[in-house]
C-alpha cells in the first residue's frame, strides 16, 4: 500500500504518453488542397483527445499528493518520480501540441511544403522551460507556501486548451490558434513565466482562515463563471487572471505562512 501514491504518479505518466501518441499520430490529414489551390486546415480529432489526456494527467497529479498525505507517505522517491512524470505530461506533451499547431500555421500558406523544420523548433522551448522549472522546484527551499514562477500543470493546461478552442472555433478564435506569431509569442511568454522568480499563488487550502484563502476562493468563483460563459476559452482567461492576481498579492501570500512545499511544480 505504501507504493500506491507512486502508482498514481505513474498513471500521470501513462496519460501523458497516451496524449503524446494522439498528438503525434493523429491518423488524419491536417491540410487539404482544393481545386483553387487553397489550403484548408483540418484539425485531427485525436489531437483534441491529446488535450483531454493532459487534463486527466493533471487530475492524477493532484490526486497523488492527496493520496500521499492521506496515507502519511512522503518519500524522496515519490518526489523525484512526480517530477519525471511531469516533465513528460506537462512539458514534452504540450511542446508537441505547440509543434503541431505551428505546422498547421505554415500549412495555410501556398509555400507550406518548402517550410523548414527550424520554423517549428521554437515549440521545444516549452519542454525545456518546464524541465528547468521542475528541477528548480526540487531544490528551491523558498517555495514553502506559494510558488516561484508559474507551475507546470497550469501552463500545460493552457496549451492543452488551444486545440479545443481551435476544434470548436469558439468565439471565432480558430484563426488565432494557428497564427504563428501568436504561437511564437505565447511560447516565449509561458516559458518565461515558468522559469521566472515571480511569486505565484498556491491553490491548495492548508488552513480554513478566509483571510489566508480569499484569493483562492476568488479564483474558484471566476473559474466557475468563466466555464459557464466561455467554455474552453475559460482556460486561457483563468490562467491570465491567476497570473495577474499573483502579481498583485502573490508575494504577500507566498511569505505569509509556512507549511510543507506544494506538491504541484
Amino acid at each position: 500500500m505504501k507504493q500506491l501514491p507512486n502508482i498514481v504518479t505513474l498513471l500521470n505518466l501513462v496519460f501523458g504518453c497516451i496524449a503524446l501518441v494522439c498528438i503525434l499520430q493523429p491518423g488524419e490529414s491536417i491540410a487539404l488542397l482544393d481545386d483553387n489551390n487553397i489550403i484548408h486546415i483540418n484539425l485531427p480529432e485525436k489531437i483534441v483527445w491529446g488535450s483531454v489526456f493532459i487534463g486527466l494527467a493533471a487530475l492524477v497529479d493532484f490526486l497523488d499528493g492527496f493520496v500521499a498525505r492521506l496515507m502519511k507517505v512522503n518519500s524522496p522517491l515519490g518526489k523525484e518520480l512526480d517530477s519525471l512524470a511531469d516533465v513528460v505530461s506537462f512539458g514534452v506533451v504540450p511542446g508537441m501540441i505547440l509543434y503541431q499547431l505551428l505546422r498547421m500555421s505554415y500549412l495555410r500558406e501556398p509555400s507550406a511544403l518548402e517550410t523548414s523544420v527550424m520554423a517549428f523548433l521554437p515549440a521545444l522551448l516549452f519542454p525545456c522551460a518546464a524541465a528547468y522549472r521542475l528541477a528548480k522546484f526540487n531544490i528551491d527551499s523558498r517555495q514553502t507556501y506559494g510558488f516561484i514562477g508559474v507551475p507546470t500543470p497550469p501552463a500545460a493546461l493552457l496549451v492543452a486548451s488551444l486545440p479545443l478552442i481551435l476544434f470548436y472555433n469558439q468565439f471565432g478564435l480558430a484563426g488565432l490558434m494557428v497564427n504563428r506569431w501568436f504561437l511564437y509569442g505565447l511560447i516565449v511568454l509561458i516559458s518565461w513565466l515558468m522559469i521566472s522568480d515571480i511569486p505565484m499563488l498556491s491553490l491548495k487550502f492548508k488552513r480554513l482562515s478566509f483571510n489566508e484563502n480569499w484569493p483562492k476562493w476568488l479564483i474558484a468563483g471566476v473559474t466557475l463563471l468563466a466555464v459557464i460563459f466561455l467554455r474552453w476559452a475559460a482556460v486561457p482567461f483563468v490562467f491570465a487572471f491567476y497570473v495577474v492576481l499573483s502579481l498583485v498579492v502573490g508575494k504577500r501570500f507566498a511569505q505569509g505562512a509556512g507549511g510543507q512545499a506544494p506538491s504541484v511544480a
